[in-house]
């Protein structure tokens, strides 16, 4: 991974709160430095690739753009759909992993108690 890759992930994770699966009906964050990329994609199908010994997947994805993209379909290794592991499209450099959209990055300003909501008449 290059530097700038490690650098990008690395700014990622402390800004979005990732899952460290990936599964059908979640949002995926996708990250590329060239083209200069980071969009959001509805994952659609998760299917096993089985003409491979090893474990490839077949994940179809629509991408969440304006105007909206048709759906797209990458053969990827477990790690690389779960932002374990940066690969490489045409040679450029890929991050992608769940979003969590339940919880928030942890970070001291929202280790405090969050203000409750109170009823004013």
């Amino acid at each position: 991974m290059t530097k700038e890759m490690d650098t990008l992930v690395s700014d990622l994770k402390k800004i979005v709160t990732f899952k460290n699966t990936t599964d059908v009906g979640d949002i995926i964050l996708i990250a590329a430095l060239n083209p200069q990329t980071l969009v959001y994609a509805f994952v659609t199908a998760i299917e096993r690739d089985m003409t491979r010994k090893d474990e490839w997947w077949h994940i179809s994805m629509s991408v969440l753009t304006i105007p909206p993209q048709p759906s797209v379909t990458w053969t990827l290794r477990t790690p690389q759909m779960t932002g374990m592991e940066v690969f490489t499209m045409g040679g450029d450099e890929r991050f992608v992993k769940a979003v969590d959209f339940g919880r928030r990055p942890s970070s001291p300003s929202n280790t405090a108690k969050a203000p409750t909501l109170r009823r004013v008449k």
